[in-house]
């Protein structure tokens, strides 16, 4: 059976490990116009960032800040620990020092197992890399790749603006700077276009790359996420004039139980469904009930 990411860390750290997100006030080179303009066509204005603590606050308070977005979760655990998000946009973009500090002070805030760095394949320097791997001393790392598709016309189409190449480049050298680092990618399905075969392929391509990158137990992670429409993006645009059409959640469960089934069982599950901010939610609007979405996964016995 597959592991999953509540039971990788707890198995880590001994305890119940919850991860919080924060924000370094990052950019990315398909916004700032370094490789394009406007983001992924999915992406609000705010990026990832609509459940996050206000980035003018330090990284130490916005930490505590996020601790108290999730207190009612957690009041009756007694031994706890955290792991430090760095979700919105891209995370390893931007002055390389100054990350590099915000992601040490995260290291050091009180409670605080690990971090976790969202960022683009494209986006990870060698010097950069070998500033995070210096931090693998103090914490457990998590580097997240946004993938999402290795159909490159899906890519362009969704103004990635990074190739497949950048991504398994990127594994390749992670792996080679330091083992310790735990890969996680991220995959969408529903991508405008995409069929059953293209979806599955991506799942494939990915576990390739990790196979053909020394694949071991507790190596690599894998998240799954339906593509839903946020108001205010270009892909709500297609949405409205019915050029667009969402999954159903029946659709969505059969091809996650099918990715499932292609996973190695070695790759840790961070996730089977988004989370979207129901403010700006425009469809489907299952996506909503995430509690009922994950009952409905649990039925699977794969994990």
């Amino acid at each position: 059976m597959h592991k999953t990411v509540s039971d990788f860390y707890k198995k880590i750290f001994n305890c119940k490990v919850y991860k919080i997100c924060i924000d370094a006030g990052c950019t990315c080179p398909n916004r700032d116009g370094t490789k394009g303009t406007g983001g992924c066509i999915f992406c609000s204005n705010s990026g990832s960032g609509d459940f996050l603590p206000d980035k003018k606050l330090s990284i130490c308070e916005q930490v505590e800040n996020a601790k108290l977005l999730v207190a009612d979760k957690l009041k009756n655990i007694k031994e706890k620990k955290y792991i430090v998000y760095f979700q919105n946009f891209t995370n390893t973009y931007g002055n390389e020092q100054e990350l590099f500090l915000k992601f040490n002070e995260a290291l050091e805030c009180k409670d605080v197992a690990g971090i976790s760095i969202a960022t683009r394949p494209d986006c990870i320097s060698d010097s950069i890399l070998t500033k995070i791997s210096s931090l693998c001393d103090k914490g457990f790392i998590q580097l997240e790749l946004g993938l999402q598709t290795t159909n490159e016309k899906t890519a362009l189409f969704i103004n990635r603006c990074c190739s497949n190449k950048d991504y398994f480049d990127a594994v390749q050298r992670i792996r080679k700077t330091d083992k310790r680092i735990h890969i996680v990618t991220h995959i969408i399905f529903g991508l405008p276009g995409e069929k059953k075969h293209d979806m599955l392929k991506t799942v494939k391509d990915v576990v390739c790359c990790y196979k053909n990158n020394n694949l071991t137990e507790n190596s690599f992670g894998i998240k799954i996420a339906q593509l839903y429409v946020l108001k205010g993006t270009v892909l709500n645009d297609l949405f409205e004039k019915e050029q667009f059409v969402p999954l159903e959640l029946e659709e969505y469960y059969n091809l996650v139980k099918e990715a499932l089934m292609l996973i190695d069982e070695a790759i840790i599950i961070h996730r089977v469904t988004g989370d979207p901010p129901k403010r700006l939610l425009a469809a489907p609007q299952w996506c909503a009930d995430k509690k009922r979405v994950l009952n409905k996964f649990k039925t699977l016995n794969l994990f």
